[in-house]
């Protein structure tokens, strides 16, 4: 243990010089988002996220959108513990028979008026599990969806511009 202080002491601290992330589409699209959301929704938006039965790749990407990079919440959009201060369902995952009742509860405790988006491959259509006596497939086949987000997962950009169309359409 004495050894490896000794050699932390000697040798210093080893970093890599940050660099500032500079996106511009990423700014540009942020910026409408949130000129729209200052407009229309009163600073901000409220989004509860729902894993109906997914792999867990969209929610990693879902989590990314709140890191220091995408910071979403720079742009008035906030995610919440309870459907009942939610304005958008965010639901990823082929709906697993085990969570259609806990999804159609979440869809009923979240006042109106609100907005269903499910986002990634499997939400969509049910992706490579489809209907089966475990799945009831995509979420559209257990509630209504407004916007789908397509991919395989959906990367943060494509969810912040599905979550743009979503407050412009």
């Amino acid at each position: 243990m004495l050894r490896i202080f000794k050699k932390i002491f000697s040798v210093g601290v080893i970093t890599e010089s940050f660099k500032e992330p500079k996106d511009d589409e990423l700014e540009q699209l942020g910026i409408a988002i949130k000129r729209r959301i200052d407009k229309d929704f009163s600073g901000s938006i409220a989004i509860r996220e729902v894993d109906a039965g997914s792999c867990n790749g969209c929610e990693l990407e879902i989590h990314a959108l709140n890191n220091p990079y995408y910071d979403i919440e720079r742009f008035g959009i906030h995610f919440v513990a309870s459907p009942r201060h939610a304005d958008v369902l965010l639901v990823t995952g082929p709906v697993s028979r085990h969570m259609q009742t806990a999804l159609l509860r979440t869809y009923e405790a979240t006042p109106n008026p609100k907005w269903v988006v499910a986002a990634g491959d499997c939400a969509a259509c049910g992706g490579e599990f489809g209907v089966s006596y475990a799945s009831c497939g995509a979420v559209s086949n257990v509630i209504p969806v407004d916007m789908v987000i397509p991919g395989c997962p959906p990367t943060p950009l494509a969810l912040m511009k599905g979550l743009m169309g979503l407050l412009t359409g």
